[in-house]
């Protein structure tokens, strides 16, 4: 997963040709530590269908404040600089919740691209 550093990083990523995923966390969140040890395997998985990039949300408050990102950790999918869904909430997530997220944004982005 690549860590975005600036906020121009982040537009040249979702603004990509391919389906872009998001994950938004923060350093102090127990449960984004919690999906830690699984992503590596589901980003593999995936890697053929979805880039994926990794936001700490304290360093950028702006952004998520314009994206509406309050609850962590966070997934949000984008295609070409357009927000396709969205996992947003402040609960915790499943490693099954986030494949059937990641799923449905193959599927949403396979049915705009055809």
């Amino acid at each position: 997963m690549t860590e975005i550093n600036t906020v121009e990083q982040f537009n040249q990523a979702v603004q990509a040709g391919k389906l872009t995923v998001a994950k938004f966390y923060t350093d102090w969140c127990p449960d984004c530590h919690r999906i830690d040890p699984f992503m590596p395997e589901v980003e593999e998985a995936y890697k053929e269908k979805i880039q994926f990039i990794s936001v700490n949300r304290d360093k950028f408050p702006e952004l998520s404040e314009l994206l509406n990102i309050f609850g962590i950790p966070s997934f949000v999918a984008f295609y070409k600089g357009e927000e396709l869904i969205r996992f947003v909430n402040r609960a915790g997530k499943t490693r099954e919740e986030i494949e059937a997220f990641l799923d449905r944004s193959v599927q949403v982005s396979g049915a705009i691209t055809g």
